[in-house]
C-alpha cells in the first residue's frame, strides 16, 4: 500500500481532519495511479462512518468507569446529567428536525463538523442512537460528496 493512501486513511479516521483531509489525498492518489475514484471514495466514506462506533464505545466505557471516582461524578457527572435532561426536552420538542439539523451540521465540509463532533454530540446529549447514528452517517455522506465535487473541480482547474 502506498504511503499517500496510508496518510489518507489515517487522516480520515483522525479527529478534526477526517474525510475533509483524507478524501482529497485519496482522490489525488487514485487520479495519479489511474485507479477508479469511486471505490476509493466509498472506502474513505465508510471509514469515516465506521469511526462513529468506536468513539461512542470509548466515551461510554470511560464515562462509566470514571463515574466510580467521586471528583468526576461530582463535576462532570452532574454536568452531563443536567445537559442530558435539557437535551431530552429539546429532543422531544424538535422531533426529527433535530436529527436533520445534526446531519446538516456534520455535512458542512469544514474541520470540526464531522463524524467525531457528531458522535460527541450524540454522546453528550444522550440522543437516541438508532436515529442519531444514521443522521451523522448521512452528514458524512453529504460532506463526502461536497468534498469529492470540490476536489475534482480543483484538480480540473489545475
Amino acid at each position: 500500500m502506498d504511503t499517500q493512501l496510508i496518510i489518507a486513511i489515517f487522516l480520515t479516521i483522525a479527529p478534526v481532519f477526517e474525510l475533509r483531509g483524507g478524501l482529497p489525498i485519496a482522490i489525488q492518489y487514485a487520479l495519479s495511479n489511474n485507479y477508479s475514484i469511486f471505490p476509493i471514495f466509498l472506502i474513505i466514506l465508510a471509514l469515516n462512518i465506521l469511526v462513529i462506533f468506536p468513539i461512542l464505545f470509548f466515551l461510554d466505557f470511560f464515562h462509566e468507569n470514571l463515574m466510580n471516582f467521586k471528583p468526576y461524578k461530582k463535576t462532570i457527572g452532574k454536568y452531563l446529567e443536567h445537559a442530558q435532561k435539557k437535551a431530552d426536552k429539546v429532543e422531544h420538542q424538535m422531533g426529527s428536525w433535530g436529527y436533520l439539523s445534526l446531519a446538516l451540521f456534520v455535512g458542512v465540509p469544514l474541520p470540526g463538523t464531522g463524524a467525531w463532533t457528531g458522535s460527541i454530540i450524540i454522546w453528550l446529549l444522550d440522543l437516541d442512537r438508532k436515529k442519531a447514528i444514521p443522521a451523522v452517517a448521512t452528514g458524512v455522506c453529504i460532506a463526502g460528496i461536497a468534498i469529492l465535487i470540490g476536489t475534482l473541480g480543483f484538480f480540473n482547474l489545475v
